[in-house]
């Protein structure tokens, strides 16, 4: 019986980057990117897309008796870059929102997204060395990714567990494999650390659910893989078709609890995408999030509608909700800029060092392939030459996407030209800076605990006091026109940043990927940049569909539409408001400093717990998330994470009671459970952007809705009643998968 290679050798050449594999990447994009687009802008969430585009690859190309482990990693590697880069929309909204943008430009949206993620997977090939091959950082997505590939890749007659071939290649034990490996992410990328985790353990959020480290088993499969997948997606997308089309489902049940004269909220909401969400990113991240939700609703709110005279006479719901949003978010809003601060803080040193090491081990290949004559395969990268000739040729189409954006301001030329080249100096300057430190961040702890969110925030507030100081010079202020192109001008220029920086987060993990099956790395950054085009071109033309169909907060595309059915795009909403406030000096500063102050508070805590060691941790952006976020968000992916809490509790239960390993027991349980939780995000998520379609298309609100709003209470109550039974059939089909 042959034994699965853990890693295939420089000398061996196999098909990587083929055109049905490019193809097949392209088509993956197409629906990842839309469903993250969607998901993003309705709750605030993105999910990893590597994981289900790895086991969709391998299920397509078996299908079709081809493919190999490195054709299959370099489609995931495709779907990865371009799932990752929808994460522009947590910015690019507030364009709409502000009035300056009336839908999205398909060459000015593609100009900034795609250069901008190109330019993500530029500036980090040069940290490959250092921190990929040389380095002890566990890339647990990463290496999760790369199990799922040997698991999928090889004959399922013959997988045998095996060592890595090089001890390289797995930098601290398989384990590493583990909660934050496939996660859904907030814009605030279900951001979950304060700072790197100084426990030993790489993995300081016990997510019950890990994707894992698969063993050998004749279930292990693609095809299985992609059947939890089909079955998540489907029950999701029914479950939603009935809330969101049908209307037969209510979307959440809401409690009001007047205590005198303050206000306390309890709150679910309906949705499957979120429950995947909330069971992926585990029951730390659930449990921070829980804290930011009872310091919202619990705290902030009721002290609030306290104090707060209800001059206008509002109904108790609509009262309360106005002093969150246009105050308590906003301790959020700090709570979660301070976090990520402090996490780029604590990683200044070692990513220098990482930086510096790069470098020098550039130099150092260069030296060796010079005197053997050849750089091993797994060893080469781009050219230096086509780094340097891509990089300038995107930062020259950011200049022309820049001077095409402030084209029709009425300012002098040489206005215009300050602008553009201050704001792509500082999207290229500060970008390299973040895609270095978001780089570090993915390799620690893993790109779905990366604040990318929190990066914005710093990104709008310094570009925005940047161009307050340019001011004089460009005359831009000096009318109200000058100043809500100025706001506009720092939301697109925060927009390249945050390209750049998501990009970076996930490159250095793909590359992991890469580098423990054996890939060839120039071949990966190729797919980097065609998953890059791919992502930017489909964006625009999701985001004008959506937009038509739902509208943004203060963004309504046609006369008569319900703001109540508007996709909330949070973290743009946020981006906007600080924008705004700093350029019209109505910021809340007030509110913001509590957020920075309950921050360095929570931060306090968290490295007291991390000194401590053993599990127990506090999120510091989790924390911030769950204040910041709609309570009926929060609270349903507290749901998903108790129920997978729950579900690995019973795991380790089962595994006792018959005297059996633990982890040997529950990995087939946990697979499962990560497969179908993303068939619940994807199949939501692309219910949705069908019925954005049907509602742009017809004109109408609620064109497939059966029953009208006296029904509404009963949909409450029946969405409840279904709502907790799929809940209960997801666990009982992840626990029947543990032998």
């Amino acid at each position: 019986m042959a034994s699965h290679p853990s890693r295939i050798p420089d000398s061996t050449t196999l098909p990587e980057l083929t055109v049905r594999g490019m193809v097949l990447g392209a088509l993956i994009t197409i629906v990842f990117t839309a469903s993250n687009v969607y998901l993003g802008l309705k709750v605030g969430l993105t999910f990893s897309s590597s994981i289900p585009a790895a086991v969709i690859s391998m299920a397509v190309l078996r299908a079709m008796n081809a493919g190999n482990i490195l054709e299959n990693n370099m489609v995931q590697t495709q779907a990865s870059a371009a799932g990752t880069l929808s994460s522009i929309i947590f910015v690019m909204p507030g364009l709409l929102m502000i009035g300056h943008w009336h839908g999205f430009p398909f060459w000015l949206t593609l100009g900034i997204c795609g250069a901008g993620g190109m330019l993500g997977v530029m500036f980090t090939i040069p940290l490959r060395r250092a921190m990929v091959v040389d380095s002890t950082l566990p890339y647990p997505e990463g290496v999760a990714a790369a199990e799922i590939l040997r698991i999928g890749s090889a004959p399922s007659e013959a997988l045998e567990a095996v060592e890595p071939a090089d001890p390289r290649a797995s930098n601290g034990p398989r384990e590493t494999a583990s909660a934050t490996t496939y996660r859904a992410t907030t814009g605030m990328d279900a951001d979950a650390g304060a700072g790197p985790n100084p426990n030993p353990n790489p993995n300081p959020n016990p997510n019950p659910n890990p994707s894992p480290s698969p063993s050998p088993s004749h279930d292990a499969r693609d095809d299985a893989g992609a059947r939890e997948i089909a079955f998540g997606g489907i029950v999701s997308a029914v479950f939603a078709f009935a809330t969101s089309g049908l209307k037969i489902f209510g979307e959440s049940i809401t409690a009001w609890l007047p205590v005198g004269s303050a206000v306390f909220r309890l709150t679910t909401g309906f949705s499957l995408a979120l429950i995947g969400a909330g069971y992926l990113i585990g029951i730390v991240s659930g449990l921070a999030i829980l804290l930011g939700i009872v310091l919202s609703w619990g705290v902030a709110v009721p002290i609030l509608t306290s104090v707060t005279s209800n001059a206008d006479a509002q109904p108790v719901a609509a009262f309360a909700t106005g002093l969150w949003a246009h105050k308590v978010r906003f301790i959020g809003a700090g709570t979660i800029g301070v976090a990520a601060v402090w996490t780029l803080i604590t990683l200044a040193k070692p990513m220098v060092e990482g930086v510096r090491t790069s470098f020098a081990a550039i130099g150092h290949a260069r030296s060796q392939g010079t005197r053997t004559g050849a750089t091993p395969r797994t060893e080469t990268d781009l050219a230096p030459r086509a780094i340097i000739g891509i990089t300038l040729a995107l930062v020259a189409v950011w200049l022309v996407t820049f001077a095409a954006f402030l084209a029709p301001a009425p300012l002098p030329m040489g206005s215009i030209a300050l602008l553009v080249l201050c704001g792509v100096l500082f999207a290229v300057i500060f970008g390299f800076l973040v895609a270095a430190a978001c780089g570090y961040m993915a390799g620690l702890v893993g790109s779905s605990t990366s604040p990318i969110s929190g990066i914005g925030i710093v990104a709008v507030i310094l570009v925005s006091l940047l161009i307050l100081a340019m001011s004089q010079a460009t005359g831009l202020l000096v009318t109200a026109e000058g100043r809500d192109l100025a706001i506009a001008l720092a939301l697109f220029t925060t927009s390249a940043v945050i390209a750049v920086a998501t990009i970076s987060n996930d490159n250095l993990q793909d590359l992991k990927t890469g580098w423990l099956v054996g890939a060839t790395p120039w071949r990966q950054q190729v797919a980097l940049l065609i998953g890059c085009v791919v992502g930017a071109a489909v964006i625009p033309p999701v985001l004008n569909l959506l937009y038509n169909a739902y509208g943004f907060p203060g963004a309504l595309p046609h006369a008569g539409m319900d703001p109540a059915q508007a996709l909330s795009a949070p973290q743009a909403t946020l981006m906007t408001a600080i924008a705004t406030g700093i350029f019209t000096h109505a910021l809340d500063w007030s509110m913001l400093g509590i957020g920075v102050a309950l921050g360095i508070a929570l931060i306090a805590v968290d490295t007291v717990l991390a000194r401590r060691g053993g599990v127990a941790r506090l999120p510091v952006i989790a924390v911030g998330i769950g204040i910041y976020l709609p309570p009926t968000i929060g609270s349903t992916l507290v749901i998903g994470a108790a129920l997978g809490w729950i579900v690995d509790r019973t795991l380790r239960a089962r595994a006792r009671a018959r005297h059996v390993d633990e982890t040997a027991f529950a990995e087939r349980a946990n697979r499962r459970g990560v497969l179908l939780a993303s068939g619940l995000i994807v199949g939501e998520s692309l219910v949705g952007v069908v019925l954005a379609a049907v509602v742009g298309f017809t004109g109408r609100d609620a064109p497939l809705a059966i029953v009208n709003g006296a029904f509404a209470s009963t949909s409450e109550w029946l969405a409840l009643v279904v709502f907790v039974a799929v809940c209960v059939i997801v666990a009982r089909r992840v626990l029947a998968a543990a032998r």
